[in-house]
């Protein structure tokens, strides 16, 4: 599945229960609280960007987020703690990233954040009209697209840790631009994915702590876009 954390999969396993249940409207409440989470905890963290106590944030921080949404896909229970823990140490890897973007391509983090919520918008526009339809073949290319984009980055990560550059996926060339808008667009599609996955998961009538593991898959799909945007937006400074 494309979003570790609430998926189709996740949906089916879970028993309906005669207690509360999952909500579109609670599912939207705490994905809105998560967001002002971590976007208040970024916002903590911009000043220690290029400081060693900010290298250890973003460190920490990607570690504990990557514990967190795991944990939470393999024990929704937890969702309610893991979901916060989530934004908060996501929050603090924004922070530092988007202030090290910033002192490079000034003006481009505030870009960064209006494209990503356009598209968030835009996203939900087009679920809600129904322009595209999440079928299994639709669903089944996201996904695919999804993991090739997730082994791209492990290679390139592997590469870099051996002293390796990956030029066209880093530089402001016509290649790295392309790649770069292909990722978004992806990443946009698994917004249509997560919403489709709310409504199943309320129409089953999932346990109410799904609400908080929903709101945490779309926050992760948040991060990514915005974290692509960004990258985007740097190459283009750089032509």
């Amino acid at each position: 599945m494309s979003n570790p954390v609430f998926n189709e999969s996740r949906i089916e396993s879970m028993e309906v229960t005669s207690g509360a249940t999952m909500t579109v409207s609670g599912t939207i409440h705490k994905t809105i609280f998560l967001t002002a989470l971590a976007a208040g905890t970024a916002t903590a963290a911009w000043p220690f960007a290029g400081t060693s106590a900010g290298w250890i944030g973003l460190v920490a921080g990607l570690i504990i987020a990557l514990i967190a949404v795991f944990a939470a896909s393999w024990k929704p229970a937890l969702s309610p703690v893991l979901a916060p823990v989530y934004a908060v140490s996501e929050g603090a890897v924004l922070g530092i990233v988007s202030a090290t973007y910033n002192a490079q391509s000034g003006g481009i983090v505030l870009q960064a954040i209006l494209i990503t919520f356009g598209i968030l918008f835009t996203m939900l526009a087009i679920y809600e009209f129904r322009i595209i339809r999440v079928t299994d073949t639709f669903r089944s290319l996201v996904v695919s697209c999804t993991i090739g984009i997730a082994l791209l980055y492990l290679v390139t990560f592997a590469l870099q840790f051996f002293g390796v550059s990956v030029p066209f996926l880093h530089d402001g060339g016509w290649m790295g631009i392309g790649i770069s808008l292909f990722i978004i667009v992806i990443a946009a599609m698994n917004f249509l994915l997560d919403f489709d996955n709310i409504e199943k998961g309320a129409s089953a009538g999932a346990p109410k702590y799904c609400e908080w593991l929903a709101g945490l898959g779309v926050l992760v799909t948040l991060v990514w876009l915005y974290l692509e945007v960004l990258r985007l937006l740097a190459k283009l400074n750089r032509r």
